[in-house]
C-alpha cells in the first residue's frame, strides 16, 4: 500500500474509533473531529479539472487490476488514477483495518471517496453505516433514497450535497450488505453528474469473502 503526503497524516484520525463502535455507541461528537481532518485535507487538493474517464482495459480475468481495490477479502472498483489508502494503518501501524472493521480512503484533484466497513452477522438494512458516513453538518441528501437489490445485496444509494469544500460541493453516498458484513461508500466530485456512474462501477465490479 503507497505511503501518502504528510499532509494527509491527520485525514480522519477520529474515523478509525469511529468504525469501531456500534452505531448506538458512538463517542461524543465524531463527526465534528472528520469534519475537520477532512476539509483540511480537501482544502489542499488542486483546483479541480475535468474528471478522467475510467477506461476498460482487456484483460483475460473477470477484471482488470487497474481500477479495482482488493485486500480485506472483499474487492471494489474505483477510478484509474486514484488509490486507496488504509486510514487506520496510516494513524496506527500496529491497528490496520480487518475483515471485521476498516475505514480507506482515496484522493486526487478531482474526487475524494471513503469507504467503510462493519462486521454485522444477520443484518439485512445497512441504513445504520449509511447514517455514520454522511455528516448530517456537511452532508444533505438529495432527492429519495434509491433501494434495490444486486446480486442479492440490499443497497442502497442517495445523490448528495456537501459544504465540506467548495471545490468539490456534490457526491453520492451508498450503503449495502455482503454476506456478515455492512459497507458504506461515499464521494465528493466537482460535478453533479460524477458521482452516480463511479458508484455504479464500483458497485458493478464489488465481491466479499461470503
Amino acid at each position: 500500500m503507497k505511503k501518502i503526503p504528510s499532509l494527509l497524516a491527520g485525514l480522519l484520525t477520529a474515523s478509525v474509533i469511529l468504525t469501531a463502535c456500534a452505531p448506538k455507541t458512538l463517542t461524543p461528537d465524531p463527526n465534528a473531529q472528520i469534519r475537520q481532518a477532512v476539509a483540511a485535507t480537501i482544502a489542499a487538493i488542486p483546483t479541480p479539472t475535468a474528471v478522467p474517464i475510467s477506461t476498460p482495459y482487456p484483460s483475460p480475468t473477470p477484471f482488470s487490476l487497474a481500477g479495482l481495490f482488493c485486500e480485506y477479502q472483499f474487492c471494489i472498483g474505483h477510478p484509474v488514477d486514484m488509490a486507496f489508502f488504509d486510514v487506520s494503518a496510516q494513524q496506527n501501524p500496529a491497528a490496520p483495518s480487518t475483515y471485521s472493521q476498516g475505514l480507506i480512503a482515496a484522493f486526487n484533484g478531482n474526487l475524494f471517496i471513503q469507504v467503510m466497513w462493519q462486521l454485522a452477522p444477520g443484518a439485512s438494512d445497512p441504513q445504520f453505516l449509511m447514517d455514520l458516513i454522511l455528516d448530517d453538518e456537511l452532508d444533505t441528501r438529495n432527492g429519495t433514497m434509491d433501494v434495490k437489490l444486486v446480486r442479492g445485496m440490499n443497497v442502497m444509494s442517495t445523490l448528495i450535497t456537501s459544504i465540506a469544500t467548495p471545490l468539490l460541493p456534490f457526491g453520492a453516498a451508498a450503503a449495502w450488505t455482503c454476506g456478515d458484513r455492512v459497507f458504506a461508500w461515499k464521494l465528493y466530485a466537482p460535478q453533479s453528474d460524477t458521482a452516480a456512474p463511479i458508484f455504479e462501477e464500483a458497485l458493478a465490479r464489488f465481491t466479499c469473502g461470503q
